[in-house]
């Protein structure tokens, strides 16, 4: 099924209220909202009829004898049935609206989160997002879809009080007479739950950070045996929900009972004032019969209003989260007249200042130029700077001052999607997707045919391991990929790249969890894919030096030596220095297949 795309989307202005900037959104789904609220209607219309009917059975068929009892009987049970065959029709289109305006709303959120920066996920924790994504939206699209119906439903008292004004003045003032208490208990009831609203879905969101943090870094908190000191930062979080949906139950059992009650209390009045009325010979008993149905029907309005206080409360507060996010511009954005160039790979880095959100400099005044099909290793101790490099040429962040610039153009000049398509990098940490291996090579092309899908493969050193699972290239990979080791993992990584074929490529210590020996074996097919490309390894092995065309070595954010690996080595101390660094060998890799140990392979982590 094609994804279609939001109808509307929510007001911008954000001087508006919460629900206005929620019109358009609500405004185009109208079809269905109206189609829905007008049934309910009818099916009010009709209910209400049932009392008078039953007021008229008994006075003329029962009282009076004047008319039959079965054509009454006959007449309430088909407006019964009519009533029911509207309800349900009614019943469909409010679910059918309800489920549009959810589509949208998580429509709208996701796309503004996938146009926001690197640095925004930086500092916005993902389990906060999800909370907004999830509960967030749920508790607005409930308000957005039931709160006209919820009001529909209250016309209940607007019609059954039209109907017994017509029936008898005095009696139909009575049964109203507790109303204007009713508003102004609603209006006290909400200011009093807003606040709590707010902080329960604050503490929620807090507490899915939690689970996500658990669930994502569950082989850590093993590894550490933190699994009681994780679950009493999970107790603590969900005490601090058990505290504030407690306060939320205290002022509902508060307000509730004074709300469902106090139409009883109309009841009791009718039944007084009618009683004397009927004595006294100025109404009927089915009048009081009626009266009472009424009443009755009022309860229901009265209780789905306090529901829809309280609804409207938690919207408004989970409408105000969702608005954080997506008043929050991103700093990364086309700019109205870029370009979509085929690029050749003249990569060059003119006085480039960066530091990341935190405030960490990564980049001071740097300068570096990359030839198109140049290779070039990337060298330096940890916070050097090397990985920004790659992560400012896909343009992932904006430079705080300078240019990065291809084939002459700054990148902030290049459309997103065309400057990303070209620019392939393979982190240290590839990331794979809970679906096949075919897929998670293709996810850049999904439209590659299983050809060159295995070419790729090849070319990364993974089509062996791939041939020897069951399934081969269908294989399922766990979540994240954990069922492969880190080795195999990056092999498909660098294929996913390899298979975008871009002109330039950044391989960000990408083989820094493979055996040796398979990755000299990779580097002889690396070689050929290289020429022609323009080519950024960020590089600690002697093995991946070797690939280079000439090496760079930064320190503070700056280049401090450019030239080939021998002079390097015969004129600057620091060169040999931080090789020598990289000699440390890391922990081994639980998860290293054979032959693939991490034990064995002499990794520098950054």
């Amino acid at each position: 099924m094609s994804r279609r795309a939001p109808k509307a989307s929510i007001d911008p202005d954000a001087r508006k209220s919460w629900l206005r900037r929620a019109l358009p959104l609500v405004k185009a789904h109208r079809g269905l909202l109206i189609t829905s609220l007008v049934l309910s209607f009818l099916g009010l219309i009709v209910q209400v009829q049932i009392p008078n009917l039953v007021r008229i059975g008994i006075d003329k068929a029962i009282v009076e004898h004047s008319g039959r009892l079965a054509t009454y009987v006959w007449a309430i049970v088909g407006l019964a049935l009519g009533q029911g065959l509207i309800n349900y029709l009614a019943r469909l289109y409010l679910l059918r609206t309800a489920y549009e305006l959810e589509y949208d709303l998580r429509n709208i959120v996701y796309a503004h989160l996938v146009r926001m920066p690197f640095g925004f996920y930086d500092r916005v924790q993902s389990g906060e997002l999800m909370s907004r994504s999830g509960s967030d939206i749920r508790a607005v699209q409930m308000y957005l879809s039931f709160g006209p119906s919820i009001l529909v439903q209250c016309l209940i008292a607007v019609v059954a009080f039209v109907l017994m004004l017509s029936i008898n003045v005095p009696l139909a003032i009575v049964a109203m007479v507790t109303m204007p208490i009713i508003g102004v208990l609603g209006v006290s009831m909400r200011k009093a739950i807003f606040p709590v609203s707010w902080l329960i879905q604050a503490r929620l969101a807090r507490l899915a950070t939690v689970v996500d943090e658990n669930i994502q870094g569950v082989r850590i908190v093993k590894a550490f045996a933190a699994e009681g000191r994780q679950l009493r930062s999970l107790a603590e979080s969900a005490d601090r929900i058990r505290w504030a949906y407690q306060q939320d139950a205290r002022i509902r059992s508060r307000w509730n009972p004074v709300l469902d009650n106090l139409p009883r209390l109309g009841l009791a009045l009718v039944l007084i004032v009618g009683g004397i009325l009927v004595i006294d010979g100025h109404t009927t008993i089915g009048t009081i019969v009626a009266f009472n149905s009424y009443v009755l029907m009022l309860q229901p309005p009265f209780r789905l209003l306090g529901m829809m206080i309280m609804m409207g409360q938690r919207a408004s507060a989970s409408a105000r989260r969702i608005y954080e996010i997506l008043d929050t511009p991103s700093d990364v954005v086309d700019d109205p007249q870029a370009v979509a160039p085929r690029l050749r790979g003249d990569l060059a880095f003119a006085d480039v200042s960066f530091a990341y959100p935190n405030g960490t400099v990564a980049l001071d005044h740097l300068n570096l130029t990359l030839r198109a099909g140049e290779t070039v290793a990337v060298v330096g101790g940890t916070g050097s700077g090397k990985s920004t490099l790659g992560r400012l040429a896909a343009r992932f962040y904006d430079v705080s001052g300078g240019a990065v610039t291809i084939d002459g153009i700054d990148v902030r000049k290049i459309e997103l999607s065309s400057l990303r398509s070209q620019v392939g990098i393979v982190p240290d940490e590839p990331f794979l997707f809970s679906l096949s291996i075919h897929d998670n090579i293709a996810y850049g092309r999904p439209d590659a045919a299983r050809a060159e899908v295995i070419d790729a493969a090849e070319a990364a050193g993974a089509a062996e391991f791939i041939e020897e699972l069951p399934e081969g290239y269908d294989s399922v990979v766990g979540e994240r990929g954990y069922t492969l080791s880190g080795g195999q993992r990056q092999r498909i990584a660098i294929a996913r790249a390899l298979l975008m074929n871009p002109p330039i490529l950044v391989l960000d210590d990408a083989t820094s969890a493979i055996d040796v020996t398979v990755e000299q074996r990779i580097h002889g097919s690396l070689k050929s894919r290289m020429r022609g490309r323009t080519t950024l390894i960020v590089a600690h092995r002697l093995s991946t030096i070797s690939l280079a065309d000439r090496v760079i070595l930064m320190a503070a954010g700056r280049v401090i030596a450019d030239g080939t690996h021998e002079s390097l080595l015969a004129s600057e101390p620091r060169y040999g220095e931080v090789l020598a660094s990289a000699e440390a060998p890391p922990d081994p890799d639980p998860g290293a297949a054979a032959g693939e140990l991490s034990g064995a392979e002499r990794v520098v982590r950054r």
